[in-house]
């Protein structure tokens, strides 16, 4: 049995011991357990220490080298100076053990929640989450025409003097008409369409507004007699339009939470102070004189950010 362990280590190679988690609120219900960052997080074996701090999620990733045997235990700490100091053991196990999902619960510090005395409670109500997204919008505001002739003469021999027909057979002519949206519109459904003279000997090239754009330039080739041809398109301009969005923040105990899609901008929160409606603009330094508040950015597609306000001192909900 000795000579089995000892194979064993002998034939143990060091892996990295990865050791990540979240750091979250300690509290009997889930749903006040939010996460915690800006956490001082300190994980130590022997004489190795390694720092770190929890993300805006409360997430935080720690990567021994090699050095951490299996059945050994890794201390981690987390200190923040609103919440009590917290210590675990994490015992590294073997192998395919290595890694490991930590939870941490962090006890916040007991902060005065009322009113000094003689002053009573501010009472924060009827609230609602503000914000501007933006979009564009396409109109059409009219159908641009234009006619163009090909000036040709019927019937003459090319020998080889380009521009020719399709087969090289007889002499002729191309023209071209260019047309300008203007700045802020562009054209959309070009079509171009041969309306007077002998049009079977003709060839439209598309190549120049088969496409949306401010200009569009339509072109035409004619091997007979003159060629007449009509070019529509119908005019969009795109302009950007700002619509006010409303929404209702979640409030567990003292904590309001909602959640904005990424174009949103101006985001403000509208509530009653004692009775009296006031719009409070977050701005980039979130402040607010009744709460502290954080975002963080979900890590999915959408990208919405997460925003969290705790009351301050002196105000209820």
């Amino acid at each position: 049995m000795g000579i089995l362990a000892w194979l064993g280590v002998r034939h143990w190679r060091p892996h990295w011991s990865v050791i990540q988690g979240a750091v979250i609120r300690q509290d009997s219900d889930t749903r006040k357990e939010q996460p915690v960052a800006g956490v001082l997080i300190t994980a130590a074996h022997g004489t190795a220490s390694l720092t770190t701090q929890s993300d805006a999620d409360g997430y935080f990733k720690i990567a021994f080298p090699g050095t951490v045997l299996p059945g050994q235990t890794v201390t981690i700490s987390f200190r923040r100076k609103d919440y009590e100091p917290l210590d675990l053991s994490v015992p590294i196990r073997f192998r395919s053990s290595l890694r490991h999902l930590v939870v941490a619960a962090m006890t916040p510090v007991p902060t005065a929640a009322s009113s000094p005395p003689g002053k009573a409670l501010t009472v924060i109500s009827d609230i609602k989450v503000r914000y501007t997204v933006n979009s564009t919008s396409d109109s059409n505001i009219g159908t641009a025409v234009r006619t163009f002739q090909v000036d040709n003469r019927g019937d003459v021999p090319c020998r080889h003097q380009a521009p020719c027909s399709p087969d090289g057979s007889w002499k002729a002519t191309t023209n071209s008409v260019t047309l300008d949206a203007g700045a802020g519109n562009e054209f959309r459904d070009a079509r171009v369409s041969c309306i007077a003279g002998p049009c079977p000997f003709t060839r439209i090239d598309s190549s120049g507004f088969a496409g949306a754009g401010r200009k569009i330039v339509a072109s035409a080739t004619d091997w007979s007699n003159t060629t007449t041809f009509l070019l529509q398109a119908e005019v969009f301009h795109t302009e950007i339009v700002s619509h006010v969005r409303e929404s209702y923040p979640v409030v567990f105990g003292q904590t309001l939470n909602f959640t904005v899609p990424p174009t949103a901008e101006g985001v403000s929160l509208e509530a009653e102070l004692n009775g009296t409606q006031i719009v409070f603009p977050l701005g980039p330094d979130l402040y607010l004189s009744w709460a502290t508040c954080a975002i963080r950015t979900e890590s999915n597609s959408e990208k919405s950010t997460v925003y969290q306000c705790a009351l301050k001192p002196g105000f209820r909900f």
